[in-house]
Formats: structure tokens, C-alpha cells, sequence
């Protein structure tokens, strides 16, 4: 039996672009990862009310992996799915997928880590409250 494919509770466009394909005609493994970064980082910033310039908590990625399914070639129109699969007290792990956009099955998977840090002494703080609130509201997904 096949698994469902993952609900994300976020999902941004991801328009490819004709530089995004590498040699071999398919978008580059890069090109992925900024797209999950920009996806992650536009969330905190927009809907979270992450102050990137100047709040006193910043989340700095300390791991992150990639595995992918099929291909994707300029101009194909994906998306970056979005939800949060462990919350903790000081990190957030995302889990993330490429789609074809309006498609549900990923054509790849990603995870980041990040962890919230003091701007000023780089040293674990806890992730500020109203994203940990939008987290829980918008993001957090269901525990099996």
C-alpha cells in the first residue's frame, strides 16, 4: 500500500527559471535548496513576524538533507510545501517538498533544522513566542 503523500500547511509558488537547469537538463540540486530556504524564510517573515534585521532571536540552520524522486526542467511551475514536523523548545525541524504546482506527491523532500539563537551571543534561546504560535497554528504536523 502506497502512503498518502504529506499535507503541508503551507504551500509558495516556485517558478523555475531558464538558468535553474544545469547540463543535463533538469533543474540543479541547488537550486532546490534555495527554494526551501526562501520558502521557510519568507514564511517566518510574512505570516511568524520574524524581525530578520533587527528581532532579538535569529534561526540559523544547522542541518539540513534532500532526497529526490523525479525531475523538474524550466518552465515547469513548482511549489515548495511547508510544514513543521518537530517543534521544540529551542528548534524547529521543517519538512519541506517540491511539487509540481497543484500536484500532491513530492518530486523531492527536504528537511532543514534551525535553531534559534540570541542575535548578539549566538547561543540558544527559545523560539519566540509568535512563532511558536503560528508553528502550532499553520504548520505542525500530525503525529502518527
Amino acid at each position: 500500500m502506497t502512503p498518502a503523500p504529506p499535507v503541508y500547511g503551507h504551500r509558495s509558488p516556485f517558478p523555475t527559471r531558464w538558468n535553474d537547469d544545469d547540463v543535463y537538463g533538469h533543474v540543479n540540486n541547488t537550486v532546490y535548496y534555495e527554494a526551501m530556504d526562501t520558502a521557510i524564510n519568507t514564511w517566518l517573515v510574512r505570516v511568524a513576524g520574524l524581525d530578520r534585521l533587527a528581532g532579538p532571536a535569529i534561526g540559523l540552520c544547522v542541518s539540513s538533507s534532500c532526497e529526490y524522486r523525479a525531475s523538474a526542467s524550466f518552465p515547469d511551475p513548482l511549489e515548495v510545501g511547508l510544514r513543521a514536523g518537530r517543534l521544540g523548545t529551542s528548534s524547529v525541524t521543517w519538512e519541506l517538498g517540491i511539487l509540481h504546482a497543484g500536484e500532491d506527491v513530492p518530486i523531492a523532500e527536504g528537511r532543514f533544522v534551525h535553531v534559534f539563537v540570541d542575535r548578539e551571543t549566538r547561543r540558544p534561546t527559545p523560539v519566540p513566542a509568535t512563532i511558536r504560535a503560528a508553528i502550532e497554528r499553520d504548520l505542525l504536523a500530525p503525529t502518527a
